[in-house]
Protein backbone atom coordinates (compact mmCIF):
# COMPACT_ATOMS: atom_id res chain seq x y z
CA UNK A 1 0.00 0.00 0.00
CA UNK A 2 1.54 3.54 -1.10
CA UNK A 3 2.35 5.91 1.46
CA UNK A 4 1.57 9.91 1.11
CA UNK A 5 3.77 11.99 2.92
CA UNK A 6 2.31 14.90 3.41
CA UNK A 7 4.35 18.46 3.77
CA UNK A 8 4.75 20.98 5.72
CA UNK A 9 3.16 18.85 8.01
CA UNK A 10 5.32 15.88 7.32
CA UNK A 11 2.57 13.25 8.22
CA UNK A 12 2.57 10.29 6.71
CA UNK A 13 -0.86 8.15 5.96
CA UNK A 14 -1.53 4.93 3.43
CA UNK A 15 -3.72 5.39 0.97
CA UNK A 16 -4.99 2.34 -1.22
CA UNK A 17 -3.71 2.09 -5.11
CA UNK A 18 -6.91 3.80 -7.07
CA UNK A 19 -7.90 6.26 -4.30
CA UNK A 20 -8.72 9.89 -5.40
CA UNK A 21 -5.61 11.56 -3.42
CA UNK A 22 -8.14 14.41 -2.45
CA UNK A 23 -10.34 11.77 -0.50
CA UNK A 24 -7.33 10.28 0.80
CA UNK A 25 -5.99 13.47 2.40
CA UNK A 26 -9.79 14.42 3.72
CA UNK A 27 -9.20 10.55 5.48
CA UNK A 28 -5.73 11.83 7.34
CA UNK A 29 -7.50 15.09 8.25
CA UNK A 30 -4.87 17.20 6.38
CA UNK A 31 -5.99 20.78 6.19
CA UNK A 32 -6.71 21.03 2.36
CA UNK A 33 -9.74 23.24 0.68
CA UNK A 34 -11.99 21.52 -1.41
CA UNK A 35 -14.96 23.74 -2.57
CA UNK A 36 -16.60 22.18 -5.71
CA UNK A 37 -16.87 18.91 -4.20
CA UNK A 38 -13.86 17.13 -6.28
CA UNK A 39 -14.95 18.79 -9.98
CA UNK A 40 -12.21 20.56 -10.96
CA UNK A 41 -14.01 23.55 -10.78
CA UNK A 42 -12.19 25.92 -8.59
CA UNK A 43 -8.76 25.37 -7.84
CA UNK A 44 -8.82 25.30 -4.24
CA UNK A 45 -7.50 21.93 -3.90
CA UNK A 46 -4.20 23.32 -5.72
CA UNK A 47 -0.72 21.44 -4.16
CA UNK A 48 2.69 20.50 -5.18
CA UNK A 49 3.49 16.95 -6.26
CA UNK A 50 6.75 16.78 -4.70
CA UNK A 51 7.38 12.92 -5.72
CA UNK A 52 5.69 10.45 -7.19
CA UNK A 53 4.62 11.65 -10.34
CA UNK A 54 5.32 8.68 -12.22
CA UNK A 55 2.75 6.59 -10.45
CA UNK A 56 -0.23 9.13 -10.72
CA UNK A 57 -2.42 9.65 -13.12
CA UNK A 58 -1.61 12.23 -15.95
CA UNK A 59 -3.07 15.60 -16.13
CA UNK A 60 -6.63 15.61 -17.89
CA UNK A 61 -6.99 18.58 -20.45
CA UNK A 62 -9.96 19.45 -17.77
CA UNK A 63 -7.36 20.07 -14.66
CA UNK A 64 -5.24 21.73 -17.31
CA UNK A 65 -7.54 24.15 -18.12
CA UNK A 66 -8.56 24.66 -14.71
CA UNK A 67 -4.25 25.35 -13.37
CA UNK A 68 -3.93 27.25 -15.80
CA UNK A 69 -6.27 29.98 -14.20
CA UNK A 70 -4.49 29.36 -10.95
CA UNK A 71 -1.52 32.01 -9.27
CA UNK A 72 1.35 30.09 -8.20
CA UNK A 73 0.87 27.42 -10.29
CA UNK A 74 4.38 25.32 -11.42
CA UNK A 75 5.40 22.21 -12.94
CA UNK A 76 4.19 20.14 -9.98
CA UNK A 77 1.25 22.06 -9.72
CA UNK A 78 -1.90 19.25 -9.43
CA UNK A 79 -5.32 19.13 -8.52
CA UNK A 80 -6.06 16.74 -5.73
CA UNK A 81 -9.46 16.06 -6.67
CA UNK A 82 -8.05 14.80 -9.93
CA UNK A 83 -4.91 12.41 -9.20
CA UNK A 84 -5.56 9.06 -8.42
CA UNK A 85 -2.77 7.69 -6.18
CA UNK A 86 -0.43 5.03 -7.94
CA UNK A 87 1.82 1.79 -6.62
CA UNK A 88 4.60 4.15 -5.53
CA UNK A 89 4.72 6.78 -2.37
CA UNK A 90 3.95 10.31 -2.70
CA UNK A 91 5.01 13.33 -1.26
CA UNK A 92 2.71 16.11 -1.32
CA UNK A 93 3.10 19.98 -0.55
CA UNK A 94 -0.74 21.65 1.14
CA UNK A 95 -0.34 25.24 0.30
CA UNK A 96 -0.22 27.39 3.09
CA UNK A 97 -2.03 30.08 1.31
CA UNK A 98 -5.71 30.11 -0.52
CA UNK A 99 -5.43 28.61 -4.06
CA UNK A 100 -7.67 29.23 -5.99
CA UNK A 101 -10.63 31.48 -7.50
Amino acid sequence: MPQITILPENKVVDAAEGTVLLRALLGAGAAIQHKCGGNAKCGSCHFYLQEGKKSVNRISPTENAMLDTIVGVGSKSRLACQVVVGSENLVVELLTFASGR
